[in-house]
């Protein structure tokens, strides 16, 4: 079922707030986990979270360690799609190296403050934030030769403009590196359209 564009911008609004709350008060209760022993219980490196700014490691939330699987040759174009903290970013951005650029894009403004100030924390220069939702990115056709996508797809109703933008902005013979929650038996149309049922 097709949620209709009303529902979809509600949707949109309420995980907007959600993941904004996040990143403005961390240790407080989420709907989502979210932090550094999340982060480790996915499978990041306990020495490379330590090595990050906690600024960005303590707002982590996703679905897997992307960033840490992706092979990232330097000197290459990176787009962390859904960036939150930026946390993926700064892994990225060490990967490219000083010839390389990282692009995170987020629609949380709070969640790129802290990207942002991870950034200037870890003296990553390489690394930029930019605000935007994901059926709507401001980048150039065939712009980035690698893109990240830790968990987005769930927390957006528009997916064909995700999929859509993503075939964009990829360059020819480019690669996307990607973690999602799937459903193993499908909701019902109430629950589909449900916002008490978004996170779940």
């Amino acid at each position: 079922m097709q949620v209709d564009s009303t529902l979809a911008d509600e949707l949109l609004d309420k995980v907007r707030e959600a993941y904004s709350k996040a990143a403005d008060s961390p240790r407080d209760p989420h709907p989502f986990p979210i932090g550094y022993d999340f982060a480790l219980s996915l499978g990041y490196p306990e020495d490379l979270l330590q090595s990050l700014p906690e600024s960005s490691v303590e707002r982590f939330t996703g679905v897997s360690n992307v960033s840490v699987f992706a092979e990232i040759p330097a000197g290459s174009t990176v787009l962390d799609f859904g960036c939150g903290a930026g946390m993926d970013s700064l892994i990225a951005a060490a990967k490219t190296g000083p010839d390389g650029r990282v692009h995170g894009v987020d629609f949380s403004p709070s969640m790129l403050c802290y990207a942002r100030t991870g950034a200037a924390e870890a003296g990553a220069a390489n690394v930029e934030f930019q605000e935007s939702e994901g059926q709507r990115l401001p980048f150039a056709d065939g712009m980035f030769d690698v893109a990240l996508l830790n968990g987005i797809f769930n927390l957006n109703p528009y997916r064909a403009g995700l999929f859509q933008e993503l075939a964009r902005v990829i360059r020819p013979g480019g690669v996307l590196y990607g973690a999602e929650i799937v459903l193993r038996e499908p909701m019902d149309e109430e629950e589909r359209a449900g916002l008490a049922n978004w996170f779940s």
